[in-house]
């Protein structure tokens, strides 16, 4: 009896050995991650919403890396401004950032100036995102005009780049800032459900809003990153659209 006892007690302290040695080589749980790509327009128009664009930007940053309640998500942000003077300029200003060591972007860095290359631009960061190869993405477009000065992509080759991501299953969402002429952005394959007008002082709120939408997205907790109609109402969209002469979305 005493030595089945002892041959028990052994085995018992050997399956514990195991069940430790096991939890202390298992793998931490990985956390769901995205890769933002946030696309920037500089150009002069925008000097007068310059400071609630940046704001913007950096709320997106800070959602990004807010705990909320649900899981950790490992977010890298890349920010890149653009503009034309005698051709594109494309600017990266953070690349592949994460969003917890995030550093605001202010107006000693970068200012608005030049023409308006959107076709040039979202090709631009297109090839950047491709290069980089996130499992999960989403490129922001913010802007508050239309394409006129683009000589490197067409209407249709930068719908061909967005299409390409949109069949990896990455998203694209535009922001008018104070503008909601979409024809563009719906030129180049974008769906009204993501394309949204936001009136300046609803700048940094929707960007907080689309952080969520990000994480969520990224969690798999949301199939996709869409507005609804109380994002539309809390950015003011028909006030923008009343001041831009109509609905365009």
């Amino acid at each position: 009896m005493k030595t089945r006892t002892a041959i028990a007690a052994l085995l018992a302290l050997a399956t514990a050995g195991a069940a430790t040695t096991t939890a202390a080589f298992a793998k931490p749980p990985v956390n769901p991650a995205i890769h933002s790509y946030i696309l920037l327009d500089r150009t002069g128009s925008m000097e007068p919403i310059w400071s609630e664009a940046l704001s913007s930007v950096n709320a997106y940053a800070d959602g990004l890396a807010a705990l909320d309640g649900g899981p950790r998500v490992d977010a890298d942000i890349t920010l890149a401004v653009f503009d034309a003077q005698d051709g594109l300029q494309f600017d990266v200003l953070r690349k592949g950032v994460d969003a917890e060591g995030w550093r605001d972007v202010t107006s000693k860095e970068v200012s608005p100036r030049g023409m308006t290359p959107l076709y040039d631009a979202i090709g631009r960061m297109v090839s950047l995102a491709e290069k980089d190869r996130p499992e999960k993405a989403i490129i922001v477009i913010m802007t508050d005009g239309e394409e006129n000065s683009s000589t490197e992509m067409s209407n249709a080759a930068a719908k061909a780049a967005l299409d390409r991501v949109r069949a990896k299953g990455w998203e694209v969402v535009f922001l008018g800032a104070e503008f909601s002429n979409f024809e563009d952005a719906v030129g180049v394959g974008q769906t009204t459900s993501r394309n949204m007008a936001v009136s300046k002082d609803q700048l940094s709120d929707s960007m907080g809003r689309l952080a969520d939408k990000s994480k969520a997205f990224a969690s798999g907790a949301a199939p996709s990153v869409e507005w609804n109609e109380e994002d539309r109402a809390a950015a003011k969209e028909d006030e923008v659209q009343q001041r831009n002469g109509g609905n365009n979305r």
